[in-house]
């Protein structure tokens, strides 16, 4: 996932994979594959959610995608291949994953196996939703069926502050009907800014004074419960780096 970016830090970043302050890791799912989500969730997630019915599209949206693998991994996970390959677009399930770096979407594109079900944008989540609005627009939805918010959250928070953090969640909760979180815990919010120092970095903007501290995950359910119309239905438990997985649902 990447917030922001600028031409020399990516040029640090093809130099250095560990020089990712906004989480745009070149090598990302190298050191956490994606089946550490994906042996959590049931793959019957979709129709468990009645959003695979055969009748309609459905529409999953994956935040900070990175280089795209887990995504595709996880429509290959969710989706079962169709019987039939001229399969109604009416009836088909489509991914679209957006991250800001735009090299590592460029590597999403061009690795992308099922081009004409997932797609990949260039995106800033935190400036411009306009995008996400038209895609629906395009299919004929007025929501997300399922937003994937995996590993997300630590890097909106740390390079924009509490109240951007707010504003994702926000965001991603107006325009879906459920929403699988993975927020990052505490700790990896201190080890984030240790190697930023480590490298030589300044630190993060954010990171002495954010006021959202300690439990990030409750206090992240909190908001989407108290101020965002959702609740949560159901918690897949904790990846191997003890990061909790939990659906939300819009009420």
């Amino acid at each position: 996932m990447a917030t922001c970016s600028t031409r020399s830090v990516a040029d640090d970043e093809l130099n250095d994979p560990g020089a990712a302050p906004y989480g745009n890791f070149i090598n990302y799912y190298t050191f956490n594959p994606p089946e550490n989500r994906l042996s959590l969730i049931p793959s019957t997630l979709l129709q468990d959610l009645g959003h695979s019915d055969g009748h309609h599209a459905t529409l999953v949206l994956a935040v900070g995608c990175n280089s795209g693998e887990l995504s595709v991994a996880f429509y290959k996970h969710l989706v079962q291949e169709p019987e039939c390959q001229e399969e109604s677009e009416e009836r088909k399930v489509h991914l679209l994953g957006f991250e800001l770096d735009e090299i590592l979407i460029q590597r999403a594109q061009q690795n992308n196996p099922l081009p004409g079900s997932i797609s990949f944008i260039t995106l800033d989540v935190t400036k411009d939703t306009d995008r996400l609005q038209h895609y629906l627009d395009q299919h004929g939805c007025s929501h997300f069926h399922l937003c994937l918010c995996l590993a997300v959250t630590m890097w909106v928070h740390l390079n924009h502050g509490d109240a951007s953090l707010l504003q994702l969640l926000s965001r991603l909760a107006s325009v879906s009907q459920h929403l699988l979180l993975e927020a990052q815990p505490w700790k990896c919010y201190r080890s984030a800014a240790r190697r930023l120092r480590k490298l030589g970095r300044s630190d993060f903007d954010h990171f002495k004074t954010l006021k959202i501290r300690g439990d990030v995950a409750e206090q992240a359910r909190e908001h989407l419960e108290g101020h965002c119309g959702m609740e949560l239905i159901r918690s897949f438990g904790s990846t191997t780096w003890d990061r909790k997985l939990l659906l939300f649902k819009r009420r």
